[in-house]
């Protein structure tokens, strides 16, 4: 029986992708990352700087995202200035494990987000909730796990 997309999904504190995932002081989870669109045939890409906000309990708040233009664009040093910016934005913080719900925002004509994908028609898998832009961390059961594949 299909139990439905998760409700909530962890995601551990790592030295990867989940490098800027952590709690502000007054409760709110945040998870800060780094989406893209990846360069194809004519498609030059785009690179982004997204910060996700939670509420205490993984409510989805908002999104504050950054187009930082194409990746033969990208300036080296502009991206870790947002980067120090926005994390400072975000203090007094702490590093840690988050439970957060699946969203989806659009901004720039492109859908951001953990994005919830139901199991293949036939296939034996089940759900899977997907970072976008880039699929670059999808989750899976067990959701309190924080494992994720690239």
């Amino acid at each position: 029986m299909d139990s439905g997309p998760p409700r909530l999904i962890a995601i551990h504190h790592d030295d990867y992708h989940a490098e800027y995932v952590g709690r502000t002081s007054d409760g709110r989870q945040f998870f800060v990352t780094t989406p893209f669109i990846a360069a194809l045939d004519e498609n030059p890409g785009r690179e982004f700087l997204a910060v996700f906000l939670f509420d205490r309990d993984g409510k989805f708040l908002k999104a504050e995202i950054d187009d930082l233009g194409t990746r033969k664009e990208l300036d080296r040093y502009h991206p870790r200035y947002l980067l120090a910016k926005r994390l400072d934005e975000l203090e007094p913080f702490e590093y840690g494990d988050i439970e957060v719900q699946p969203f989806q925002v659009e901004r720039f004509g492109t859908l951001f987000g953990l994005i919830p994908r139901p199991p293949d028609e036939g296939a034996d898998g089940g759900w899977w909730v997907e970072l976008h832009p880039g699929n670059y961390m999808a989750f899976h059961e067990p959701w309190d796990s924080g494992e994720y594949d690239t």
